[in-house]
């Protein structure tokens, strides 16, 4: 009898241990999903004060385990991509430049493209260099330090949206075929909308 005992209290004790780690287990899971979940609508929220929303939650999002809710965070991946979209458009306006049968315009165009992509790749680099020396600053000279280097990102990065913008307008007014001007604007025109959302995300940021 005390045996059977026991055997019952050992199988009771299996029981209570299994659901607390069940328990714990569906636990961990929620918060997790909550911890998730309240990173996305960090970047769907910040993203929906930009100039293309859309365009700035798909290209961000994937980004919610590593900003989690980081305002610099957020605007260093943003400026990742931007650099990395930029980067993608040199290397297709540089296969473009190799194409056969390009007239003496186009090829002039399409030269000039890939010098202002250059001149973007550059400026955003900069950005992110300047952006990885603002260290929340909380002494006065700190503070003007930031603001230096932030009035130093936005001008970069205004003017990689400039450079990018001329890649479009100099086919406008020039005998340039509609399928190279195709190329040319679809390479370049998200690059020039992801910048500005980087931008808007830059300009909201507090230090």
């Amino acid at each position: 009898m005390e045996a059977s005992n026991l055997h019952f209290l050992a199988i009771l004790l299996l029981l209570v241990t299994n659901m607390s780690a069940i328990t714990s287990a569906a636990a961990a899971s929620s918060s997790s999903y909550s911890s998730n979940n309240n990173n996305s609508n960090f970047i769907k929220t910040s993203c929906s004060t930009t100039t293309y929303p859309k365009l700035c939650n798909q290209y961000l999002s994937s980004y919610a385990s590593v900003v989690r809710s980081n305002p610099w965070k957020l605007c260093n991946c943003a400026l990742s991509v931007s650099l990395q979209a930029a980067s993608n458009a040199s290397s297709l306006a540089t296969a473009l430049s190799k194409q056969r049968g390009l007239t003496k315009a186009e090829a002039g165009i399409v030269a000039d493209c890939i010098e202002n992509l250059g001149d973007s790749i550059d400026e955003l680099k900069q950005s992110i260099k300047a952006m990885a020396q603002i260290r929340g600053p909380s002494s006065s000279t700190a503070k003007d330090k930031a603001e230096f280097q932030m009035a130093n990102v936005k001008t970069w990065v205004s003017a990689t949206i400039t450079d990018e913008n001329t890649c479009t307008d100099g086919s406008a007014g020039t005998k340039v075929s509609a399928g190279v001007k195709s190329q040319i604007r679809s390479s370049i025109v998200d690059v020039a909308r992801i910048t500005s959302n980087a931008l808007s995300l830059i300009s909201s940021l507090k230090y």
